[in-house]
């Protein structure tokens, strides 16, 4: 599929999206969310995708923000549209994909950027990698799930601390917050992430999709995480993963699962 802002590359058991709007510092407008999304859709969906990396083109961002352009004139309505619609398509869509989705931040991260960057399962940043909410500078505050996920991620002092002041923070602090899991040279940030990427496709996408499931129900309201985890337990056993996986265990070998 031929896109108009992001760029999307399949090989080896892993699909590399790349946000492809160096000009704009790769920000985001409603047509690239969509494009986003059809790409991780096209992802997911494909059996020899094990996993996915999401980047930034050029070296300054991975995303600096949302285009301010599309909704600087918007009314209270429009605006509750746009957030509504951009958390449904790119990123509550990527934070429950069943295909691991790993964040590559290779620059600023700011804005709706680290909003999708947190939407993603982990993050690895480059050591140039600045990251931030910085809405509240601009009389709004974070509308693609930040409020939500960043004090997940961080804690909730933290995580006012970083929206009340609209400041950035380095790549080290950001590793120290947890906010990403670890922090490399730029030039060697996808190989990196290739690297984890290999180790994960050794292991059952089934049962990684079952995790993600189960992980991300202990965060949504009204769930039982636990529940949701005995379910997802229970259902590994009737796989034919789970019967690859504990007979290569017994057998002394290497498990080869299944493709999705």
């Amino acid at each position: 599929m031929t896109y108009e802002n992001i760029l999307s590359d399949s090989h080896n058991g892993i699909t590399t999206i790349t946000i492809n709007r160096p000009k704009k510092l790769n920000a985001l407008n409603r047509n690239t969310i969509k494009e986003l999304h059809e790409a991780f859709d096209s992802a997911n969906q494909d059996p020899d995708t094990k996993v996915i990396i999401i980047t930034g083109s050029g070296e300054k961002a991975f995303v600096a923000g949302a285009d301010i352009s599309e909704f600087a004139d918007f009314n209270v309505e429009e605006g509750g549209k746009l957030a509504a619609q951009g958390q449904e398509l790119l990123f509550d869509f990527v934070e429950n994909l069943s295909t691991p989705v790993i964040a590559a931040v290779n620059g600023f991260a700011l804005g709706g950027g680290l909003e999708l960057a947190m939407a993603c399962h982990f993050r690895v940043a480059s050591t140039n990698a600045r990251m931030g909410l910085p809405e509240t500078s601009l009389g709004v505050i974070p509308g693609y799930g930040g409020t939500q996920r960043l004090p997940q991620l961080v804690g909730k002092g933290r995580a006012m601390e970083m929206i009340m002041t609209a400041g950035m923070i380095d790549a080290n602090q950001a590793l120290s917050y947890g906010l990403v899991n670890y922090v490399v040279e730029q030039e060697g940030l996808l190989d990196f992430c290739k690297k984890i990427s290999t180790k994960i496709m050794h292991n059952s996408s089934m049962a990684i999709a079952e995790a993600i499931k189960a992980v991300n129900a202990n965060f949504k309201d009204g769930v039982n995480g636990f529940d949701i985890e005995i379910k997802a337990f229970g259902d590994c056993f009737g796989t034919e993963d789970f019967k690859e996986g504990t007979t290569a265990f017994l057998e002394k070998r290497k498990a080869n699962f299944p493709g999705k």
